[in-house]
């Protein structure tokens, strides 16, 4: 078996997405851009521990962060969600290819059945 890195982009990427939080603020990000004072008013959490998962979705690649006067903004950045989407292909792929035997075998059955 091939060794992998524990530190790969799509490790992170995963890691980011693995938590119940980071994918809230994802969600709600696709509303628009928003400051960490309103991505913070959303969770019942100290607003260091928010930045602490924007911190992660950005690092991710997940989010972008632009700095405008005092605010720091964050917004979504579909790319990374592309590159699993392009590595989820081949099981869905995988998934389809057995469904579509499965519902051969099944209408073998129902034909000896009706038989």
């Amino acid at each position: 078996m091939p060794h992998r890195a524990k530190d790969s982009p799509a490790d992170r990427l995963f890691g980011a997405l693995a938590n119940p939080t980071r994918r809230e603020v994802l969600d709600m990000l696709l509303e628009g851009s928003r400051t960490v004072a309103d991505i913070a008013a959303h969770f019942d959490m100290a607003r260091p521990s928010v930045s602490e998962h924007l911190r992660v979705l950005r690092d991710s690649g997940l989010v972008t962060e632009v700095k405008q006067g005092r605010n720091r903004y964050y917004a979504v950045d579909p790319g990374p969600l592309h590159d699993v989407r392009e590595w989820l292909d081949p099981y869905e792929r995988f998934w389809r290819d057995r469904m579509r035997a499965m519902g051969t075998v099944l209408d073998e059955v129902e034909a000896d059945e009706r038989g």
